[in-house]
């Protein structure tokens, strides 16, 4: 029998910077999830982590046994006030945990915040067309395949594709979102 450990989604903390750039390490230098070629040290991913959540954002780890096994966050989708309602996710798993089950908890705690904050669609850039795991992943989440960027980035000797996937959170596009004082999701 397979021992399987209790899996812990929660908000990501700066505590976790070590634990997460370990979690993101293998998928730049092995993988093609990642479009960088170098993996960026502790300081960048906390300037990182930090920027998504003083923007408001979520950032999630999934921890088994105290040990963080994947990340996952949603970001603005792009920089102009028009997209303020559209997020980007992002997820990665340990090497040893893929396939587990972790990348559903996560994304499915990331739609859930997502909605409750008022966000209104969230998308999904993949890396490369052969991330069969994730477009099914999200395929399974109700995102739609939206197009595909052809051979966009070159990395580990070969052209990448970038798959573009969709959810509509909420309501969606089917009424006006509603507006805060500030102008954001609420």
């Amino acid at each position: 029998m397979n021992y399987s450990p209790q899996i812990n989604i929660r908000s990501a903390t700066l505590a976790d910077i070590p634990s997460i750039t370990a979690v993101y390490q293998p998928a730049v230098l092995n993988g093609t999830a990642s479009f960088e070629l170098e993996p960026p040290d502790e300081h960048e991913m906390r300037r990182r982590m930090a920027s998504i959540l003083d923007g408001g954002y979520t950032y999630l780890v999934a921890e088994a046994e105290s040990v963080v096994q994947g990340y996952a966050y949603f970001g603005p989708y792009r920089p102009r006030p028009a997209y303020r309602w559209t997020v980007e996710n992002a997820i990665y798993i340990a090497p040893d945990m893929q396939r587990q089950g972790v990348g559903r908890l996560l994304l499915t705690e990331l739609v859930r915040r997502a909605e409750e904050a008022g966000f209104r669609q969230m998308v999904a850039v993949i890396g490369d067309s052969a991330q069969h795991a994730s477009i099914a992943l999200h395929r399974s989440m109700g995102f739609c395949q939206c197009g595909i960027v052809l051979s966009v980035g070159f990395k580990h000797g070969r052209w990448l594709d970038q798959v573009i996937m969709q959810r509509a959170l909420g309501p969606g596009d089917e009424m006006a979102p509603s507006v805060s004082a500030k102008g954001y999701p609420r």
